[in-house]
């Protein structure tokens, strides 16, 4: 018996040996590999050749190689030997603006593409083809072999991004550029910065200093859940200043990924109308929050000088990100103070708004077209939309709508049926899907497994295959409530950030969960 079992351990042992050395290890996994004979000998020796254009991806592989050598690499303009970084203008039908073609030989390595991005790109599925520990131990006289391949390789969605939550608990440059490194060699292209909240305010705004002077501390924190009384006894503060936030976005941008910042509105911003109380509409709140949820104050949008305000924070934030895209949030707004506030229905009564949601999409179409007039695009969390009660303590009556928001909005949806996803893309609205019970970080490991994760589709079922571009893809969001740690933040995020690039960059025929597992 023992034999029996000893030899039925021995040959899953080959079986799984056998299938590890055919496996090529990159997540995420590329269209199409193709083994070829030979292998391609790295060295501190060998050249990286690439011309002015893709010199910034070559200074990054040699910066790169340099961990591993204590040397960097002899970076050439010509050459046909060495890592050959080389732009194709003619594969754009193929690959798009992100894919590349890898193509190792004995005599070389080329990294095709139409873009620098699709470059670094390629430059990335290099890292994974190196040894783990390859990158942090330095030695000039060591080398290693890369397989000849063939790899041919595209994103099968064009949003693939990864959100951090600051406003609860600040984390800081060093983790997030951290996170940013991850991201990068996961090939993943946004990075969702949410830094605005009730329970702090982490930017630097130069006309409202307040913001951060009184918006970015508070006295305590929650812990142990959302009906929990235990609190930390431990104030916690802290935000970017501008000259950060600019090395931050540079970093990210040398690493082709694009921050969307999220600067909540009209709710979730208790932190701001405590720094200056005139913005609010009930004029109930006298501290930064350290309760999470419930029925802070909101935005008097009625009131012009709180547009005028949200108009000028904007113009500081689009100073400081090139995106073409910012976030509004629009989420979870607390409609009872505007209901019961007297300026507010006298206000809905002269405009024709006959509900709550139709103010905030009166609103909301507000800061769209401001933002649009400055050559950018409105996000918000799909609550923005109206006409649908995603919330238990939303009356029908209190968000429908007879408003219609603006055409060019991006609908970030996180709650709700899903045929809500359909009537939208329908309407003509592009969709980023991010249904909280599939992607939120914050959740555990027993909501949210790694092979659930790996399983999300951001396309849902019965969605006509005309509308799936207007599904840009998918993020996956680390909510901070209740992650005060980097540690935490951390243990929460991996390996399951791995599994959702896959989900926004693999085919669905390359997939397969147990070869993502080794």
């Amino acid at each position: 018996m023992k034999f029996i079992i000893f030899l039925l351990f021995f040959i899953w042992g080959c079986t799984q040996s056998h299938h590890s050395d055919r496996l090529i290890n990159i997540i995420p996994q590329p269209i199409k590999i193709t083994e070829k004979e030979g292998v391609f000998l790295l060295s501190s020796n060998t050249k990286i050749i690439s011309a002015s254009e893709t010199s910034n991806e070559a200074d990054y592989l040699s910066a790169i190689l340099e961990n591993s050598f204590g040397k960097s690499l002899i970076i050439e303009t010509t050459g046909d030997s060495g890592i050959i970084l080389k732009l194709n203008s003619k594969l754009k039908s193929k690959i798009g603006e992100e894919g590349y073609i890898f193509n190792s030989s004995p005599k070389n390595i080329i990294i095709e593409s139409v873009t620098p991005h699709g470059i670094f790109n390629g430059i990335q599925t290099l890292r994974q083809l190196l040894p783990p520990e390859f990158e942090h131990k330095r030695d000039e006289k060591k080398s290693t072999q890369i397989k000849a391949l063939k790899i041919y390789d595209k994103p099968r969605r064009p949003w693939r991004a990864f959100m951090l939550d600051e406003a609860r608990y600040f984390k800081g440059i060093n983790a997030v550029k951290l996170l940013l490194e991850q991201m990068a060699l996961h090939k993943m292209n946004i990075f969702h910065w949410h830094l605005v909240d009730d329970q702090g305010w982490r930017i630097e705004i130069k006309k409202y200093p307040k913001l951060t002077k009184i918006g970015s501390k508070r006295k305590n924190s929650m812990l142990k859940g959302w009906d929990s009384h235990i609190y930390s006894g431990i104030p916690h503060e802290g935000f970017y200043t501008q000259e950060e936030i600019r090395d931050i976005v540079q970093y990210a941008a040398e690493r082709h990924i694009t921050i969307v910042p999220e600067i909540e509105m009209p709710g979730h911003s208790a932190s701001a109308i405590v720094s200056y109380p005139w913005l609010g509409t009930s004029g109930m709140i006298t501290e930064v929050p350290s309760r999470v949820g419930g029925d802070f104050d909101i935005y008097n949008v009625t009131d012009s000088r709180v547009e005028q305000f949200i108009k000028d924070i904007l113009i500081e934030v689009m100073a400081l990100f090139p995106t073409k895209i910012i976030h509004i949030g629009g989420d979870e707004v607390d409609f009872t103070i505007w209901k019961e506030s007297e300026s507010i229905s006298e206000y809905m009564k002269k405009n024709g708004l006959k509900s709550p949601a139709d103010l905030q999409i009166n609103f909301t179409n507000k800061i769209s077209k401001f933002i649009e007039f400055h050559g950018r695009r409105m996000m918000g969390w799909n609550d923005i939309l109206g006409g649908a009660s995603i919330h238990d303590y939303q009356s029908a009556e209190d968000v429908k709508t007879s408003q219609t928001l603006a055409s060019n909005s991006i609908i970030h949806f996180w709650k709700g049926d899903l045929k809500l996803v359909n009537s939208a893309v329908k309407r003509g609205y592009d969709v980023v899907n991010s249904l909280h019970t599939e992607t939120y970080l914050d959740y555990n490991y027993k909501s949210i497994s790694l092979e659930k994760a790996y399983n999300y589709d951001p396309i849902p079922e019965g969605i006509d295959s005309k509308y799936h571009n207007r599904i840009l893809g998918l993020g996956c969001q680390m909510w901070g409530e209740w992650i005060p740690t980097e540690e935490r933040m951390e243990y929460q995020v991996f390996p399951r950030l791995s599994a959702y690039a896959e989900v926004g960059w693999s085919d669905k025929s390359s997939k397969n969960y147990n070869d993502f597992k080794t």
